[in-house]
């Protein structure tokens, strides 16, 4: 009996060789409105003043703080392992006609 309910909070998900392969990303452009988030991935290069969204996701508010909590204990994790993890110093500042974005 245990063993076919644990089955049964089993997902399985499948992970295509395309994206398996992920996209990078040097930049995340976050906006939001009631009912959604929207994460972009940018990938810049330096001197080039033109850059792409290489991925859009969008999340419900529920599912975003869940993001969080996941990547605030992996970097927890991350950081006990390596060491923290610097920041540089200066902030990317643009205005694309949307809420302040953070990154």
């Amino acid at each position: 009996m245990t063993e076919n309910k644990n089955n049964a909070n089993q997902i399985n998900i499948e992970l295509p060789d395309e994206i398996a392969e992920g996209i990078y990303s040097n930049l995340a452009i976050i906006t939001h409105s009631p009912s959604e988030f929207i994460v972009d991935f940018v990938k810049m290069m330096p001197g080039v003043p033109k850059a792409k969204v290489k991925s859009r996701i969008i999340l419900t508010p529920q599912h975003a703080k869940r993001l969080y909590k996941a990547l605030k204990d992996n970097i927890a994790k991350y950081e006990s392992m390596h060491g923290e993890i610097k920041i540089t110093e200066g902030e990317i500042n643009f205005n694309l006609g949307m809420p302040p974005a953070q990154a």
